[in-house]
């Protein structure tokens, strides 16, 4: 039995939540620990010294105290928050049930593009928008994932491999939540470009050259630092030398002291970025590595999620061992700055013998950077449709026909919409019939008709679950011509950013996948003969070009392109009904065309005189 969302999301929330507040208790007894020792360590100070009743040597056990309840107290804080971050998962799940979610998740406005074919006029960005609805993933990578997905249609065999992955995922919430929880710190801590191009630079130390310098000089060194304790014993009389010897152990140590001073001197460029890039690659990797860690743990069964799983690991070692020990190199990079070691580097050479190692570690690893960015954006893209899969279970997955163009609903709404206000409708296109002419009164529906069908089909080819009953659907590349306005910076005309859009549609149809093409009000910005004949004429081009889709219109003379085109197009309608001058919609989609107008009651009814 599928378990209710409302449910499991509420029990976990409230789980959550408990959790907190048992943290924030011992987060405030912890503040009082800390107070009391800085207490306690005054009074002893203050009894040592003016009072002498003791060694002040005893104001270490406070000290000793302090330091232990400032490290648990941290490590209480980073759980505290991790917990606070599991409760806003759970907090933003049951807004998206109860319909609250718009303005409160991520918009992906950075996503829209005028010239995409599809993508403003169907909502998928923007507050209350398609991504904003299915989007979960916490991190950039995940997000230009999702967004990739819908913006651009996969194979049949790429969706199905999507929505096994989706299928597996979707009763996993204790696992999407830690996805979540842990992708947090990494949301705006990682550059996937920069970090790319880093694993997959070519290295600038690792030749051989460099690396037989490096070896001589620390030979070199070794032998300077050895001429000083030398020099060192004799001048503590420890040790004899004639004076002669103890000259050329101490100009032993001078010249390597100079040598490799010099040595350092003319690599510290190179040198310093090549520490420099891999502290921020490094710092990136670790907000980035829990994710990768988590997924390291988990089982799959899949291939899908098997494949990210397998893709992460480099020489048989997964990304846990790489990245511990790219970290061990870091720290140890971080210990240059301890005076001891500074004092140690013309001898040792601690920087050279670690940037190469660094690189070392980087010929081995760095190519699988790409891989280990691509596996946690897909892993946060599949989280986010299983989370929407997960919320929405009577929603069925896609089927794809072998033949097309073609696409088949039964019961098809808006995902955009509540469940208790969509009103679903049939439809189908495909084989004979290609073109649907759709007519209707203001505000009766016909706009959301495109989209519906449009957003849907989006979410097909990208391997999310649809709002419908049923849905079959050959691949199909969407154009659409819904959401246009003209612009006063760039020139442009209504109409003429609609013809722009029409001939990137009559484009699209060159393309390897058939077109369904979604125009509303189809040449709205020009005058009812001209607006005849194009429609018309195109139409006919698209159709000839193998095309499928729908057209609005509130021209009922444009209805008459159905009759012309046969059995090829079809006209249905929306309507309203008006009962004591109150105008009511069921959105409800008829055959034919319609045959009366609201229009003049709509201004009636907000005040103008007519």
């Amino acid at each position: 039995m599928t378990p209710d969302p409302r449910t499991v999301y509420t029990e976990h929330l409230a789980d959550r939540r408990a959790g907190i507040a048992h943290h924030q208790q011992h987060h405030r007894r912890l503040g009082h620990g800390k107070l009391a020792m800085a207490v306690c360590g005054v009074a002893l100070v203050w009894l040592a010294l003016a009072q002498g009743a003791f060694s002040i040597l005893w104001v270490l056990v406070p000290i000793a105290g302090f330091v232990v309840l400032v490290v648990i107290h941290e490590k209480l804080i980073k759980e505290l928050e991790r917990r606070k971050r599991a409760a806003r998962f759970f907090e933003k799940a049951l807004a998206r049930l109860d319909g609250n979610w718009a303005g409160n998740g991520e918009a992906g406005d950075r996503y829209n593009e005028a010239a995409h074919p599809y993508a403003v006029d169907l909502d998928l960005f923007g507050k209350g928008g398609v991504f904003e609805l299915l989007c979960t993933a916490r991190t950039r990578i995940g997000e230009d994932r999702l967004a990739e997905w819908l913006k651009a249609p996969a194979t049949p065999e790429v969706v199905r491999a999507r929505q096994a992955a989706v299928d597996e995922l979707r009763e996993r919430v204790d696992l999407r939540e830690e996805l979540a929880v842990v992708a947090e710190e990494a949301r705006s801590g990682v550059d996937p470009v920069n970090l790319a191009h880093w694993g997959e630079a070519p290295a600038t130390l690792r030749h051989a050259g460099f690396r037989l310098r490096v070896r001589l000089h620390t030979i070199l060194g070794m032998a300077g630092f050895l001429a000083l304790w030398i020099h060192l014993l004799h001048s503590a009389n420890l040790i004899r030398l004639s004076d002669g010897v103890d000259g050329l152990v101490r100009d032993l140590f001078l010249v390597a002291l100079l040598v490799n001073g010099w040595f350092l001197y003319r690599q510290s460029g190179a040198l310093g970025a090549a520490v420099s890039a891999v502290e921020e690659a490094a710092h990136e990797l670790g907000l980035l590595s829990e994710v990768l860690v988590r997924m390291e743990r988990e089982p799959f069964r899949c291939p899908l999620l098997a494949g990210l799983r397998a893709s992460q690991d480099v020489e048989g070692e997964p990304p846990s061992r790489q990245l511990a020990r790219l970290k061990r190199l870091v720290e140890n990079l971080d210990s240059r700055d301890n005076v001891f070691v500074r004092v140690l580097e013309p001898f040792i050479l601690w920087t050279p013998h670690l940037a190469l190692q660094v690189e070392d570690w980087r010929a081995l690893s760095g190519n699988a950077v790409r891989r280990w960015l691509h596996a946690a954006g897909e892993m946060e893209a599949l989280c986010s449709l299983a989370s929407h899969a997960f919320e929405h279970p009577a929603d069925p997955f896609p089927e794809f026909a072998v033949e097309g163009p073609w696409i088949e609903a039964e019961a098809i709404g808006h995902p955009l919409l509540a469940e208790d206000k969509v009103v679903r409708n049939d439809i189908r296109l495909g084989g004979a019939l290609r073109v649907i002419v759709v007519s209707g009164s203001n505000m009766s529906g016909k706009s959301t008709m495109l989209r519906t069908l449009g957003v849907n089909a989006v979410l097909a080819q990208a391997g999310a679950p649809v709002r419908a009953r049923r849905l079959t659907l050959a691949p199909l590349s969407v154009g659409a011509s819904i959401r246009l306005t003209d612009s006063l910076q760039g020139g442009v005309s209504r109409f003429y950013a609609e013809i722009l859009r029409l001939r990137q549609i009559l484009d699209l149809t060159a393309g390897p996948l058939p077109v369904l093409f979604l125009v509303d009000e189809f040449l709205h910005g020009t005058n009812s003969h001209d607006r005849r004949i194009g429609a018309g004429a195109l139409v006919r081009g698209l159709v000839q070009r193998g095309a499928i889709g729908l057209i609005t219109t509130h021209d009922l003379a444009l209805a008459d392109i159905a009759g012309e085109l046969g059995e090829s197009a079809a006209n249905v309608h929306f309507e309203d009904q008006i009962a004591d001058g109150n105008i009511s919609f069921d959105y409800h989609m008829r055959p034919g065309v319609v045959r009366k107008s609201n229009a003049i009651e709509l201004m009636r009814q907000v005040g103008l005189e007519i």
